[in-house]
């Protein structure tokens, strides 16, 4: 998408815990988000990732699961069952992977499961009151489930690069570096060091959190005034 110059753009992506983000600002907002939340269902650890309805056949080919061989009504959409199996090469244990992939009008919810049954799937994504809206789907823990903490919100932003939200508060907002950061309209900004070496910042703002993966066609020494041209805060209608 080209932006005439000047043109400010407003997008809303809604993340599993129900949180809305809203970005904006002179930059091209048109890529979709995902989500990822860490629930709890019966004392076991899933992981769950939403996204628009092309993201389960990304998944499928990560996992090298061929297609899908059950289809379901639930929960108002669709809940397609795939299965694979694969050898981890350090252990040599193979493990039995079952991919659940609910779809709704124009987003998906992601999990799978080791070992399992389509009957233990269907039992777990029931706890979860899955809910779609125009700006992605929210989940609604019943009896037997818990959020495990906040979820993040994913998103590409050319030359940006990869941000990943959540709230300031949540425990995977790692801590501020000792030294002071750049002030913009969106929180400080902090620049920091992965284990690589490769170069990554923090946009700590006052109820969002962000982490900013430069992308290899972007340009570190503009990256501090692209962030500031970058409105990010949470709405509190969810």
């Amino acid at each position: 998408m080209a932006l005439a110059t000047g043109e400010t753009t407003t997008v809303v992506h809604r993340a599993l815990d129900g949180r809305r983000y809203e970005l904006t600002g002179p930059l091209d907002l048109a890529q979709p988000s995902t989500s990822s939340l860490r629930v709890a269902v019966r004392g076991r650890t899933h992981e769950l990732v939403a996204g628009v309805s092309g993201l389960a056949g990304e998944v499928a080919a990560a996992l090298g699961v061929a297609g899908f061989d059950e289809e379901l009504r639930f929960a108002g959409g669709t809940l397609l069952i795939g299965r694979t199996r694969r050898v981890e090469p350090g252990s040599r244990i193979t493990e039995d992977i079952l991919l659940a992939v609910w779809r709704g009008r124009r987003h998906c919810l992601v999990s799978h499961f080791y070992g399992a049954s389509t009957a233990t799937a269907v039992d777990t994504l029931d706890t979860l009151g899955i809910t779609e809206h125009d700006d992605g789907l929210a989940l609604a823990p019943g009896t037997g489930a818990a959020v495990l903490a906040p979820a993040t919100l994913v998103k590409e932003v050319p030359t940006l690069g990869l941000l990943e939200l959540t709230v300031s508060n949540a425990p995977q907002a790692t801590r501020l570096p000792a030294w002071k950061g750049v002030q913009t309209r969106s929180g400080e900004l902090f620049t920091d060091r992965l284990s690589n070496g490769d170069p990554y910042f923090v946009l700590a703002g006052a109820d969002v959190w962000t982490t900013v993966l430069p992308l290899a066609d972007t340009d570190l020494a503009a990256l501090p005034a692209l962030v500031d041209r970058l409105g990010a805060r949470l709405l509190d209608d969810r």
